[in-house]
């Protein structure tokens, strides 16, 4: 496969992360990089200070705290990828 050029992001990748591309004559798709990223940004921050509170104030609940920390984890991850793919160039 040829090394890709910006060119080739801003344009959009087709049919990149879609398992059935072009079947049927169904038009390939393209991600919704700034719902994403907005997306992710909720979830990080809703989490996160929900983990916190639950982790502080009700430590009978601490798997539930937990639990959110490592969905803000998750998000944090999410939300860099997707930055890292929109300064990168892909529309959406």
């Amino acid at each position: 496969m040829p090394k890709r050029r910006r060119e080739d992001y801003e344009r959009g990748l087709p049919g990149y992360h879609d398992p059935m591309a072009g079947y049927a004559g169904a038009p390939r798709a393209l991600s919704a990089l700034t719902l994403r990223l907005w997306l992710a940004g909720f979830g990080l921050v809703f989490c996160a200070v929900g983990g916190y509170l639950v982790l502080r104030y009700i430590p009978d609940l601490a798997w539930l705290g937990w639990t959110l920390v490592v969905l803000a984890v998750i998000a944090a991850v999410d939300l860099a990828w997707v930055a890292y793919r929109k300064l990168r160039g892909e529309p959406g």
